[in-house]
């Protein structure tokens, strides 16, 4: 197979699932609910299975800690940078901030990096991801609940993280692969045939993600403009510092190769968490379509630099 071919056959059932997720809302085949359900299916069963079988196959080295500290403290200065940018460009929209960090990687990353360079290559966004998810559940949550109920919430924000069941899945991953359990897991009568299932609700991830993430591409032309300015000022910011990881800590402090720069670039250029509008008060009506609006066209953004990444590194 040429390379040509190749890269039609990985780019092209990204484009064409992304338009079944639209087609499908366009003639309602599926109902808000149902796509709702599906999505839970993703977070709660295929997402998990994924991530498992991810961190509990994946050589974990020590120079990974590095990655993970670079990748939080990211999170943690765009965060700092999007209020600072909200003031000095007098931007009139309380959850600019967040949007300007933070990167969703469990409804859009996984299914990307997957679907172009295979699921059993999730491994390498995963472990890139692992400072990100730290950043969202204990700063970044913890932040949008402070804004919408004016105060924190430990237990909340600790139930949260202990019932998740994408954190269940990395930690327990983790876990079993540094107990060095992986051979015994899959070659068990038991275990081993848990492992294969996790492996057919793995195949589920990508198809489902991609035409839910179509279903809910909608542009709101009202609040475009502000949405354009907003994403144009996030890629403006993270571009250059993507740039700068890849060759100063990848590349070079880490020595990490190519699985590894693909997977920091697809992680940065991915929209914001979804979970933001989720986590906003419900009178702010206007503010809700404002953070959709910007999630949509971002992700639209993202699903269009991905293409053009992948056709110019189409193997890792």
């Amino acid at each position: 197979m040429d390379q040509t071919t190749l890269i039609i056959n990985r780019v092209l059932p990204i484009l064409l699932l992304i338009a079944l997720g639209s087609g499908i809302r366009r003639t309602r085949l599926l109902s808000e609910t149902t796509v709702d359900e599906l999505r839970k299916i993703v977070v709660y069963l295929a997402l998990p299975a994924v991530l498992f079988t991810s961190f509990l196959s994946i050589t974990l080295e020590p120079r990974y800690l590095v990655l993970f500290v670079v990748v939080f403290a990211l999170c943690v200065g765009l965060l700092a940078l999007g209020g600072v940018l909200r003031r000095v460009l007098r931007i009139d929209h309380p959850y600019f901030p967040f949007l300007i960090t933070g990167f969703e990687y469990g409804m859009l990353g996984v299914s990307l990096f997957g679907s172009a360079y295979g699921l059993e290559n999730v491994g390498y966004i995963a472990v890139v991801d692992l400072g990100h998810e730290t950043f969202i559940w204990f700063v970044f949550l913890a932040l949008l609940l402070v804004r919408r109920d004016g105060l924190t919430r430990p237990a909340e924000l600790a139930a949260s993280f202990v019932r998740s069941p994408v954190i269940i899945a990395i930690v327990s991953g983790i876990a079993f692969n540094l107990l060095g359990m992986r051979e015994f897991l899959t070659t068990s009568a038991i275990t081993g045939g848990v492992l294969n299932t996790m492996q057919f609700l793995s195949s589920m991830t990508v198809p489902l993600i991609l035409i839910i993430v179509g279903y809910s591409i909608r542009l709101d032309r009202q609040n475009l403009r502000d949405a354009a300015l907003t994403v144009g000022v996030r890629l403006l910011i993270i571009i250059p510092l993507l740039v700068v990881l890849n060759a100063v800590v990848i590349n070079g402090m880490l020595g990490l190769d190519m699985p590894f720069q693909a997977a920091l670039f697809t992680l940065m250029i991915l929209p914001p968490p979804f979970i933001v509008p989720l986590y906003m008060p419900s009178a702010m009506t206007d503010e809700r379509q404002y953070v959709n609006t910007v999630l949509t066209l971002s992700t639209v953004v993202t699903v269009m630099l991905f293409v053009i990444y992948f056709i110019a590194n189409p193997a890792l």
